[in-house]
């Protein structure tokens, strides 16, 4: 690929650092300066229809309220127009069954911030189990991975005065008992790790300043992340601390007293307890004694016996060829599981001991199912299936197998005359590459196409309903491709770890095979062929640009990684080094240099049009990557558009109506670009 085409500063220096500086005067006055012909050009009438549609589908009441139960009630996050920033509620099962159930709200998100002159953006709640009494609440001021922690009595629906409080940060903080909490956090100094995460846990009693809180457990200043977790559950008390050395690699421990007890499984195994269970989810072969483990199996031992060293490893799954573990839940006495085959979900139920599994009966064919909740000290869990046309269907079950449709979400495009098809492109090595397409049964004429892929972090990309896509994308004409690439899990970890480090080249070559085949097939051109993806997406989206700009019409590129050279230093990126490499080391830095978008602009190729998104709050990719690529994109003469939203963290919106408005942009956007 051909050099950068800015000069470089002559003792080396970045030209465009000073975009780095998040929140300085000089840096958003140029956010302001490109976010405004942003939206002159693509907020016209057509974006304002598809704006107020995508609103119309993230605000309706009609949304599914999915729930997670803790005792005796169901509880919800829930936004729409009237509560944009959300309430936290709850309800009873019998008064969820019914079309419009009773909403008990503990916490009204828009009315907090009011009265505390904030836009604060919910972050969750931990409540403490089995009493149910008392939750810490995590708010993020704008959206980003910094929350404040406020204890919040569920009896007398008020912030708890004096109660366990934490300024703005990274923390993570669970309860150890109704008066205790294990907490890690910035305490100063060197407490954080150089990935910005907690690099020490500590014990903090009510009624004591943080300050005088007792250390129980350190990690290394190199180390991504310390945390720690308590199970309340009578008669299997535990407290579980674990040290993130990488992205991939953890050491866990449980603590016994003083004693810190090491849990010897495989550090890049996947560790979780419950009961008196221990599973073990394999992503590279382990062998015991003469038992050779294959990476992508799920392992269970009886707990006490596995500490003891006496413990029979029982094979809950095994994969094979085309089939792997996504996800697994506990109710009480049975493990939910779900695999994948080929990309197509199956939902089965095991039980302890024998590890017999059974498939479950009752889910809609032709739809991908997760699980959504389940109960680990009852019986209950919760699935939601839909597909790429077809919406979501909400099921309840319970341990004997017995499952029953709870809420249905309506259908927001007409899919009546929509074809859902898998295809499998050839990559350069010879891999099938999966994907789907999502097409008009009539559509004989290649036509404007979206490609969207990840392809990193083992994350798995499955069909889903989504009611924006459809109603912008999909009802207007368009056609929706899915790239099941390498980097992603939905083969196992194998389909993942081949692309990690120096193997990162696969991913591209993966979804360039499946841009390819897309055009070859005649279901687009290359000239009518868009792709979208956000975060390490945005990374891919930016190696199409730089490395596979003839095979695109225009691309979105989301909160993205640019810079490779310089990802580690921003903000979280340190923890990603595992994934990706280090560029400070010439080996890893030969490799990364021959994809990274930033240093691989080239003057001298024609490039598609693009987008580039990102938010002034995203704490966790730092908006550098965009700024930096956008300005060295338009000194090179590229045409590239730029939107930053101030609030939104990584997410890159904070409430619907940003999300609204970041959907209809990006669409408005391909819409011109590709259908002209």
């Amino acid at each position: 690929m051909a050099s950068m085409t800015f000069e470089p500063a002559p003792d080396g220096a970045d030209p465009y650092l000073w975009l780095e500086d998040v929140t300085g005067a000089e840096a958003l006055d140029w956010v302001r300066a490109r976010n405004k012909p942003t939206t002159a050009a693509f907020c016209d009438a057509e974006f304002e229809r598809m704006r107020v549609e995508a609103l119309e589908v993230l605000d309706t009441d009609a949304r599914i309220p999915y729930v997670n139960r803790r005792g005796n009630y169901l509880y919800n996050f829930w936004r729409d127009a009237a509560n944009p920033r959300g309430l936290w509620r709850r309800t009873t099962l019998d008064s969820y069954r019914t079309d419009s159930p009773g909403w008990d709200v503990l916490i009204d998100v828009d009315e907090l911030g009011r009265a505390d002159d904030q836009k604060w953006v919910w972050g969750g709640a931990g409540v403490i189990e089995p009493d149910y009494t008392r939750a810490l609440i995590g708010l993020s001021p704008g959206g980003s991975d910094a929350s404040i922690v406020r204890e919040f009595d569920m009896l007398t629906r008020e912030f708890v005065e004096d109660g366990f409080q934490l300024p703005p940060a990274k923390s993570q903080i669970t309860w150890e008992d109704p008066d205790t909490v294990l907490l890690g956090t910035d305490f100063g100094g060197d407490s954080l790790t150089t990935s910005g995460y907690p690099r020490v846990i500590k014990r903090w009693r009510r009624g004591k300043p943080l300050a005088d809180a007792e250390t129980i457990f350190e990690g290394a200043g190199t180390d991504v992340r310390v945390n720690a977790s308590a199970d309340r559950t009578p008669g299997f008390e535990r407290t579980l601390l674990g040290r993130a050395l990488d992205f991939w690699n953890e050491e866990v421990y449980e603590l016994r007293g003083s004693e810190l007890i090491r849990i010897e499984a495989p550090t890049d195994a996947s560790v979780s307890i419950h009961r008196d269970w221990l599973l073990i989810e394999l992503r590279t072969d382990w062998t015991v004694a003469t038992t050779r483990y294959t990476a992508g199996s799920l392992l269970a031992a009886e707990y006490d016996e596995f500490l003891a060293g006496s413990a029979e490893l029982q094979v809950v799954f095994e994969p094979d060829e085309h089939t792997a573990l996504y996800q697994y839940a506990w109710t009480r006495d049975r493990l939910l599981i779900v695999t994948l085959a080929d990309v197509a979900s199956r939902v089965e139920i095991a039980t302890p001991g024998s590890w017999r599994r059974e498939p479950l009966s009752g889910i809609p064919a032709a739809t991908n199912t997760v699980i959504v909740s389940a109960d680990s000290h009852g019986d209950e869990f919760f699935l939601d299936s839909s597909g790429f046309d077809t919406p979501s269907r909400l099921m309840r079950g319970t341990d004997d197998g017995r499952l029953a449709e709870i809420k249905s979400a309506p259908a927001f495009f007409d899919a009546e005359n929509m074809a859902v098809t898998q295809y499998f492109a050839t990559s350069d090595d010879g891999t099938s590459i999966p994907y789907f397409v999502v097409r008009r049964t009539d559509a004989d004429n290649p036509g404007p196409t979206l490609l969207n892929g990840y392809g990193g972090f083992e994350t798995s990309r499955t069909p889903t309903y989504d009611g924006v896509l459809g109603r912008l994308w999909l009802a207007r004409g368009g056609t929706y491709a899915l790239a099941n690439i390498r980097g992603g899990g939905e083969y196992g970890p194998g389909w993942h770890t081949q692309a990690m480090r120096e193997g990162r080249d696969k991913v591209a070559q993966d979804f360039a095979a499946v841009a390819t085949d897309l055009v070859t097939r005649g279901i687009t051109t290359a000239e009518q062929l868009g792709a979208r993806g956000g975060s390490n997406g945005g990374l891919l989206m930016g190696i199409m640009l730089t490395g596979y700009p003839e095979k695109f019409g225009a691309l979105v590129c989301d909160v993205p990684l640019l810079d490779m050279k310089r990802y580690h230093l921003l903000l979280a990126g340190a923890s990603w080094m595992a994934e990706y490499g280090d560029p400070d080391n010439p080996d890893d830095w030969k490799f990364i240099s021959e994809y990274s978008p930033y240093q691989n602009i080239s003057a001298n190729r024609k490039y598609p049009p693009v987008l580039m998104t990102t938010s002034t709050r995203d704490d966790r990719v730092h908006p550098g990557h965009a700024r930096k690529m956008t300005a060295a994109l338009q000194a090179a003469g590229h045409p590239v558009w730029y939107y930053e939203n101030i609030e939104g963290g990584h997410a890159g919106a904070a409430d619907n109506a940003q999300i609204a408005f970041k959907s209809a942009l990006s669409f408005a956007f391909l819409w011109r670009m590709l259908a002209g």
